[in-house]
């Protein structure tokens, strides 16, 4: 520092205040770092000796004990200089703490508290941040946000002043053995990659010089030292630390959730050497060949007892149709027992401890205060009092205002304020408006907003209210829109029907206007006349007007405003007898004599300030010197030069002012505080007042202060003034403290602490119940039952001084101040009503009051009661001077999961590292866990100056809750431990052997009158028209069809018919096929695979196209030729490193002997690009299909049977597994027939095909059914959709399409791209009302809400409701479902997604909690049998039970093509047999779970329709705590959680929930995810997330068919290529 040569108490007076002063500018962030750094050489530069500066002496000294520890440190010579220099550093630092929490006791219970676990590992990883989202600029170059509003309870003025607690000076490399409380061993060492991985590599050593990552390895060292203390042992060997895989760091953390202590405790670790991991990397992937078999328990209970039938319009009449519904439907059970809160049966409920303490004094009885005595001169009425001074005593002083320097600025004479408030009242009741119509009358509202720094104003209207009888309402003023807590004031002032508001020309200059010079309209506020209260603005009444001074009656004199716990500011109105009476008990428990003085520091508007600082000192004749909240922050030491100078007998603070005057008290050695009779600590009932008392009498009582003069007292803005202490006389002992044990007090039982001092709370008294009251203790929970004498509970007041309602709310009235207490049998003990007080308290010996916290801070977490102001207390002892901003900390509890859940907020210092953060969350959560026994479960930074701030600086609670559960706090460190405190989980399932086989399950089902769950499609049969088929020799083969055979005969018989019409982006027509010209392109083809001589019949031939005619040609060209084709999709040109390998895997596994493609696509191939992810030397013979000659083949090849194998589907599943299966000519054909029969398809048909032709359902659309039923298909890839839109929907209304196919991507591609542009649609003619059908293509659970959305979306122009449905098939059967032109519609029911995950269906009502809506996945096709089994016992399932989907038909595919023949993995997915029932009959199984369900609807023939249900994929699931479930619904909850997230996905790894969630809002947003995330998976799904990645958008990888590839995204992120946003760790 610049001051190291100079002894700044030699400094002239004025130098060392303007050095004060800029050390104020720095706290209060006024100033930069550089500037304060400029100024003051500037001002030191004369004084400065310049000598060769010494250095630090205590360089050589070991290291610091902890700093629980009180050793003062060695200090330079001049000790008192280095204290200032010392003090003067804590005042300008910006992390100091908030000293109302101060206690030196308690500051040891922590460090103590955390010295028991400082060995201990926090096994946990720290949070992976990405550099570019917060880079914070050092301290230096930064400019911190204004504060200049600074904080009533906090703020940098406040410090600790080094004479009461001298802090032990640590040398910085020399750290106090608290550094290394909790580094994690694994962290050791830095990692070497940009990002260490989470289960691959094992990291390498790393010269500290090197750069630093991009973003952060997810595990750091909480602190890397520069170098190793030099004074270490050396007898001790290094240990050295071991390098964790990160994976078992974390199971491990979650398996020692409670941190075990470790088995050694060494000395600071060596962080030069690492030594070789202790344990390998493993990565639990799941085995993908086994299809994971469901519980067998629920095939025995059946769940069918609620719904038989949700309504649903079908093609009938739909009044026709509801009637049958209503008449067949089974009555249901009245709405109430669907919606019952079923919490009972999901929470685990802990047991109650046998050791929890239980109150067992005897009841309390009412205590009563001295009686209120009746003084002969005390006045009808307040406003009488002040016409007798006005009167009598008119130049006598009554208000004495302050400047912002703190010198008096106005006196205030009782004649003058007489005057000024006659004035206001005759302005108020007869110069409003006009004569005829005056605005105001007597009971009318009036707000009063009047700035804290002009008390005169704010009296004067005050009074004048009260003499013109209208109700004044004092609120704060208004900044600006955004003020916390503004719309909650409009609201107060709505209620209390207020139009008017007085304030004075100053201030009304000041408040916000818009850009017409108007005053701002106030969110959430009525409309406001605003009036001027200056002198010169009033108008002196006529000689004959004087107001009207009634005596004291129970109308309300003033309203008061509160904010509730929960933000909502309401008003209580206290009457004028109630005013009166309670100015009447100050005056007699604080003995005031008239003409005394007295020093108001508290805000007069409410509170304490207003009934000593303006009602009672009114009443008293007192003078009042009122000094206000800026001046305060100039210069503290304030209030005491003016009760020094004043000789003022009474004075009115705050424990922040304490410590304010402690702080400061140096600069005045000649300061007297012997006048003072009354030291009245307003907040004296919050339990940690009392170390901020004692140390203030410890400084000042040197400066007459005496220990007697010091009164706490007890108050709520509901029952006033609850207790005061009365000033002592000299020399009496002073009142006893109560050492209370925290672990009773959470159970609301006091118990004296004497085993555990780290626990125990230090509270003293706020003296006797007022004068003319009558105090108990009730239950704060429940009916207001008379708690025990040793009970903690709400203290309630009968007395006439005290508020009479919450003004404009009956209902909250009642509960609050008309309470009576019942005993224990709930019996009434009175009559009388007691006022709620909202304080937790209880009686002591003498009749003391102790209070020991507010309802309104209380959080009641497993049935335990934790103080707000306690957990701060702890948190701020755990030192935070280098991590949090002024001690700006927020405590508050949030409902998660049927319990509250504490959260913790604080500012963060602007320089503060990512390292000390970290380690001082850790830490706190150590200290909270050990003294308070209570998890936290989350913990979070923001920066500086960004909490919503009360109008005096405090932090706004209740807006900082909602911020966070908004999602809109922008944390810049977060840390969620939802493992240890959620405890009331459901316990995990334990799957039970079932002794019930499947022929019992049967019989059971028979009983029962349960069908088996089986649905069947209508007959394949032959062609309907046997004698058209004869006329036209139609079909030589009518049953064993090959496409080949069907192609050539359209050929010869219908050449010119066009069957496919291709489209480019524009809508233009870019290739068409009729079928001579398919037919003969084929056969070029064919004669060219002929020509190649080591390409032989029945190999296998891969087709590599983008979508289009070639494509098809090509299929038919291997028909042909007799080669099996094989259709891949090609590699993308610009993203080869990621999809050639997949290109390559299937032409390896297919073992294909050529490749067919294009002249672009083979240059790709074999292009140095290409080199670079796979050999391209190996490629088959590669033919380009673009130009070649017209020949025909010798032959066309005809397959000796159906049952060969016509084409190979490959596809990769979403699980990442790649699949081949052989699909033969018969079941080609028998599909076809299929499609044909169930869409009506004829030669003189059009559908749109908008979808992948690669495999599965989209390829047999594409290439297969317009040559085997001959209608024409346009064929629009779905590419082009990127650069056109509305290119599917436009084509769909030109050529006036009745059935189109498209893939749910296609649909999500259209609903986001054009939903705001239905109106230009419209103009541009689309009109959609000619499409009856469109189905989309899935191998999934039917996505209802997209189906609805695109429905709703495009209403407007012409599409039916009715059109969308959807398909369904599976690796084992490419279409089992379609849903066709004829047939009832789609239903939708809604199920128990509890029972779901139990592996149960429960149908309940549309809206019942927990509901999940599943859509019907199409009609069966023809042809096709459904039945459901028990995946595990291979038994047939009753309807509307939950089972694998099994299925039967001519179309099934052959089996897998595997190089291995997996002849037992083949049979059991392709030719299973039930294990009872129908034992002859062959299955396949599909791997999918769903139900069948007999609905109230018909099908063509007649009978009842079947539907099937599918509800997500048996190999995606995911086994948590016993339970099944499905990836799609919790990511659909995880997406609800917030706006910024644009797509999310769910996998596990080693036993956590991972959730991968995409943000497309800024990148400030992505902390605030965290907690929503872990919250909506908690409430939703009963699952605590483990880790959370927040990523960018499109990094969730998803195929062609818009299904999401969570495996691959597993692997990605298990090899961390995700470059991650944020990486959150879940404790």
């Amino acid at each position: 520092m610049t001051d190291r040569g100079v002894d700044l108490s030699t400094l002239p007076k004025e130098v060392r205040d303007q050095l004060a002063e800029l050390d104020l500018e720095l706290s209060e962030g006024d100033i930069t770092q550089k500037g304060y750094e400029k100024k003051r050489t500037k001002l030191l530069a004369p004084y400065i000796i310049q000598t060769p500066v010494a250095p630090p002496q205590n360089d050589a000294q070991p290291p610091a004990p902890s700093s629980s520890s009180h050793a003062p440190a060695p200090a330079p010579a001049n000790s008192s200089r280095y204290r200032e220099r010392r003090s003067r550093r804590t005042h300008r630092n910006g992390g100091t703490r908030d000293d109302r929490y101060r206690s030196d006791i308690h500051t040891e219970a922590v460090q103590a508290a955390l010295a028991k676990n400082k060995e201990e590992k926090m096994a946990l990883p720290m949070p992976t941040k990405r550099r570019s989202t917060y880079v914070q600029s050092p301290i230096e170059t930064r400019t911190p946000p204004d504060s200049s509003s600074g904080s009533e309870d906090e703020t940098s003025a406040r410090r600790q002043s080094s004479a009461v607690a001298p802090q032990p000076q640590v040398h910085p490399n020399l750290q106090s053995s608290d550094y290394w409380m909790n580094r994690s061993a694994q962290g050791s060492s830095t990692s070497s990659s940009a990002s260490s991985t989470m289960s691959h590599g094992e990291a390498k050593p790393q010269a500290q010089s090197q750069p630093q990552p991009q973003y952060k390895p997810q595990y750091q060292p909480l602190y890397q030292p520069h170098h190793q203390p030099q004074q270490q042992p050396q007898q001790q060997p290094h240990r050295q630390p071991q390098e964790q895989s990160r994976t078992a760091a974390v199971t491990d953390m979650l398996a020692h959730s409670r941190i075990a202590p470790s088995e050694n405790s060494a000395p600071p670790p060596d962080v030069t050497a690492v030594a070789p991991p202790s344990r390998g990397p493993r990565v639990d992937l799941p085995s993908n060949a086994v299809v994971r078999g469901m519980s067998r328990g629920h095939s025995r209970s059946s769940m069918m007892e609620t719904a038989d039938g949700v309504p649903v319009s079908s093609r009938v009449s739909t009044k026709i149709q509801q009637l049958l519904n209503t008449l067949k439907r089974p009555k249901r059970p009245p709405l109430s027992e669907f919606f019952t809160d079923d919490s009972e049966e999901i929470v685990q409920v802990p047991q109650p401890d046998p050791n929890t303490p239980r109150p067992e004094g005897r009841q309390i009885i009412p205590v009563k205060g001295e009686p209120l005595g009746v003084v002969s001169n005390w006045p009808p009425a307040l406003q009488a009092a002040l016409a007798r001074w006005g009167a009598t005593q008119g130049k006598s002083p009554a208000l004495t205002a302050l400047d912002i320097t703190g010198k008096p600025l106005y006196t205030l004479t009782y004649g003058k304020l007489w005057s000024r408030s006659v004035k206001l009242a005759y302005t108020l009741l007869n110069k409003l408006g006009t004569k005829n119509e005056q605005i105001l009358k007597p009971g009318d509202k009036v707000a009063l907003v009047y700035p804290n720094s002009d008390p005169g104003m704010f009296w004067v209207a005050f009074y004048g209210c009260l003499l013109a009888e209208v109700i004044p309402v004092p609120i704060e003023v208004p900044l600006s829109r955004k003020d916390a807590g503004i719309s909650q004031v409009g609201f107060l002032l709505g209620s209390c029907g207020v139009g008017l508001a007085l304030t004075s020309e100053i201030c009304l200059k000041g408040l916000p206007k818009t850009p017409t010079g108007e005053i701002l309209q106030f969110k959430g506020w009525p409309r406001m006349k605003w009036v001027i209260t200056d002198s010169k603005y009033l108008t002196k009444p006529s000689k004959d007007w004087q107001p009207h001074i009634p005596t004291a009656n129970t109308d309300p004199a003033y309203i008061e405003y509160k904010a509730s716990k929960e933000g909502t500011v309401v008003g209580v109105a206290v009457s004028k007898v109630a005013m009166l009476t309670h100015c009447q008990a100050l005056t007699q428990a604080c003995n005031y004599c008239e003409g005394e003085t007295l020093v108001n520091v508290l805000d007069f508007k409410k509170d304490m300030g207003l009934w000593h600082g303006v009602l009672t000192a009114v009443m008293n004749r007192i003078h009042t010197i009122s000094v206000p909240y800026a001046v305060m922050k100039a210069c503290p030491l304030s209030w005491v030069q003016r009760v020094h100078m004043n000789k003022a007998r009474v004075a009115l603070v705050k424990c922040r002012d304490l410590h304010w005057a402690m702080m400061a008290h140096r600069d005045q050695r000649d300061i007297s505080l012997a006048s003072l009779r009354m030291l009245i600590v307003a907040d004296g009932a919050n339990p940690w007042s009392v170390s901020s008392c004692d140390a203030f009498l410890n400084l000042f009582q040197s400066h007459g202060l005496k220990p007697e003069v010091i009164c706490p007292c007890a108050a709520s803005p509901e029952a006033m003034t609850v207790a005061i202490r009365r000033p002592g006389v000299p020399g009496a002992p002073l009142p006893a403290r109560a050492i209370l044990s925290m672990g009773g007090l959470s159970y609301g039982v006091i118990r004296v602490n004497t085993e555990d001092k780290n626990s125990a709370l230090t509270v003293q008294d706020v003296g006797h119940v007022m004068p003319g009251a009558l105090m108990c203790i009730v239950r704060p929970d429940g009916p207001p039952q008379l708690c025990k004498t040793d009970e903690i509970g709400e203290i309630i007041i009968n007395s006439r001084a005290g508020g009479t309602m919450y003004y404009g709310l009956p209902g909250l009235t009642k509960n609050t101040f008309e309470v009576i207490p019942v005993n224990a049998n709930g019996v009434p003990i009175g009559e009388i009503p007691f006022v709620r007080s909202g304080l937790l308290g209880f009686v002591g010996p003498g009749s003391l009051i102790f209070v020991v916290g507010k309802i309104e801070g209380l959080l009641m977490v497993s049935s335990r009661r934790h103080n707000a102001d306690d957990l701060v207390a702890t948190a701020l002892a755990v030192e935070p001077v280098k991590t949090v901003y002024r001690g700006r900390i927020a405590v508050f509890s949030v409902t998660v999961f049927y319990d509250e859940r504490v959260v913790i907020v604080a500012e963060q210092r602007p320089d503060a590292s990512e390292e000390d953060s970290f380690q001082w969350m850790s830490r706190v959560l150590q200290a909270i866990d050990s003294i308070h026994q209570v998890g936290l479960y989350c913990l979070a930074l923001v920066s500086a100056n960004t909490l919503p701030k009360t109008p005096l600086g405090g932090i706004h609670i209740s807006d900082t809750k909602q911020f966070f559960l908004d999602g809109n706090l922008h944390p810049c460190n977060i840390l969620m431990c939802p493992h240890t405190c959620v405890t009331n989980l459901p316990k995990p399932r334990q799957k039970q052997p079932v002794g019930v086989g499947p022929a019992s399950v049967m019989v059971g089902n028979l009983v029962a009158g349960k069908r088996i769950a089986q649905a069947v499609g209508r007959d394949l049969g032959m062609i309907e028209d046997q004698d058209l088929v004869r006329k036209l020799c139609m079909w030589p083969t009518v049953m064993h069809q090959y496409l080949t055979e069907a192609l050539q005969w359209r050929a010869q018989t219908d050449p010119d018919h066009v069957l496919y019409v291709l489209l480019n982006a524009k809508g233009v027509t870019v290739g068409t096929a009729t079928c001579v010209q398919l037919h003969k392109r084929a056969e070029k083809i064919a004669a060219a695979l002929s020509e190649k001589s080591s390409i032989n019949t029945g190999e296998n031939v891969v087709l590599l196209y983008p979508p289009g005619i070639d494509l098809i040609a090509a299929f038919y060209g291997c028909l042909y030729a007799g080669c099996v084709p094989v259709n891949v999709r090609p590699p993308h040109p610009q993203n080869l490193a990621a999809t050639l390998p997949t290109v390559r895997m299937i032409i390896d596994v297919s073992k294909a002997a050529c490749i067919l493609t294009t002249q672009n696509l083979m240059r790709i191939l074999r292009s140095k690009e290409a080199a670079a992810s796979v050999n391209i030397k190996t490629w088959p013979t590669i033919i380009d299909t673009d130009d070649l000659p017209r020949r025909r083949p010798p032959q066309i090849y005809k397959p000796p049977t159906a049952e060969m194998i016509a084409y190979l589907d490959f596809s990769v599943s979403t699980t990442g597994m790649l699949t081949g299966v052989k699909i033969s000519h018969a079941a080609v054909s028998a599909l076809c027939r299929s499609i044909k029969l169930q869409c009506e398809l004829y030669s003189s048909r059009q559908i749109a095909i908008c979808l992948d032709p690669y495999c599965g359902l989209g390829f047999v659309l594409w290439c297969l059914a317009s040559v085997y039923s001959g209608h024409q298909s346009i064929l629009i890839p779905p590419f082009e959709l990127e650069s056109s839109v509305s290119l599917w929907l436009s084509t769909l209304s030109q050529y006036r399409i009745r059935d189109t196919f498209c893939s749910y991507s296609v649909m999500e591609l259209c609903t986001k791209g054009l939903g705001t542009q239905t109106d230009l649609l419209k103009a541009r003619g689309v009109n959609l009302s000619c499409v009856r059908s469109c189905v989309v293509i899935a191998e999934e659970r039917p996505r209802l809400t997209l189906s609805q959305s695109f429905s709703k979306l495009f209403k407007d122009v012409g599409l039916s409701s009715r059109a969308v449905s959807t398909a369904f098939g599976s690796r084992v059967n490419l279409a089992i479902c379609l849903q066709g032109t004829t047939g009832p519609d789609p239903c939708t029911v809604y199920v128990d997604m509890k029972s779901l995950r139990h592996d149960r269906v429960r149908l309940v009502e549309r809206g019942a909690p927990q509901s999940l809506p599943l859509m019907e996945s199409g009609k069966i096709l023809p042809g096709v049998r459904v039945i459901i089994v028990n995946p595990e016992t291979k038994g047939p399932l009753g309807d509307s039970h939950l089972g694998e989907v099994w299925v039967n038909s001519p179309h099934n595919a052959s089996g897998y093509y595997t190089i291995y023949g997996e002849e037992s993995l083949q049979a059991d997915h392709f030719n299973t047999k039930l294990s009872f029932g129908d034992p002859h009959t062959l299955w396949a199984r599909t791997g999918y779970l769903g139900f069948v369900k007999r609905t109230e609807l018909l099908d063509a023939s007649g009978d009842r329709h079947d539907a099937l249900f599918v509800v997500g994929s048996l190999d995606e699931t995911l086994e948590l705590r016993g339970l099944r479930y499905h990836p799609t619904d919790i990511e659909t909850s995880v997406s609800r959680a917030h706006r910024s997230i644009a797509e999310s996905a769910v996998f596990t790894w080693t036993n956590l929930l991972v959730v991968v969630s995409e943000l497309c809002g800024s990148e400030q947003d992505a902390l605030d995810l965290v907690p929503l995330i872990t919250n909506v998976v908690l409430e939703e799904h009963h699952l605590i997330v483990g880790v959370v990645v927040i990523v960018d958008p499109g990094v969730i990888p998803i195929n062609s068919r818009g299904e999401k590839q969570r495996m691959h995204l597993r692997d990605s992120f298990l090899a961390d290529q995700l470059d991650p946003i944020y990486v959150a760790y879940n404790m």
